[in-house]
């Protein structure tokens, strides 16, 4: 299933003002100060993506467990999973990262799934 994506209705009375309210208030915060402006920044895009993907912290024990639930075999292809380079997939991005909604593949598959969802 697709992810949600904004309508160009959301996109314009929600999103585009909500940024430009952000932004402002960023510089507002910042005071001219550019190195404490591109920190706010960092701060903020780094606490967001954690708001929808969690902590690395989390996904690493998750992805532990997941390989162990598994039997340390690809959920996709059942072969072994390599030492490095395997990857914790959600089922549904919406879903999150929970025992539920995620499988850990081999690269491989990983690589072949993503291209079948036009991820790139």
């Amino acid at each position: 299933m697709p992810n949600r994506q904004l309508t160009k209705d959301e996109l314009q009375k929600l999103a585009y003002p909500l940024l430009a309210e952000v932004r402002g208030k960023l510089q507002t915060l910042s005071n001219g100060d550019s190195e404490l402006l591109w920190a706010l920044r960092r701060k903020i895009t780094k606490e967001l993506g954690y708001d929808e993907r969690n902590k690395p912290a989390h996904r690493t024990a998750l992805k532990k467990k997941k390989r162990k639930e598994q039997n340390d075999l690809c959920a996709q292809c059942a072969r072994p999973l390599p030492e490095d380079g395997t990857v914790l997939d959600r089922l549904r991005a919406m879903g999150g990262y929970t025992v539920e909604n995620t499988r850990v593949l081999c690269p491989s598959c990983d690589t072949e799934i993503q291209k079948n969802r036009r991820f790139t």
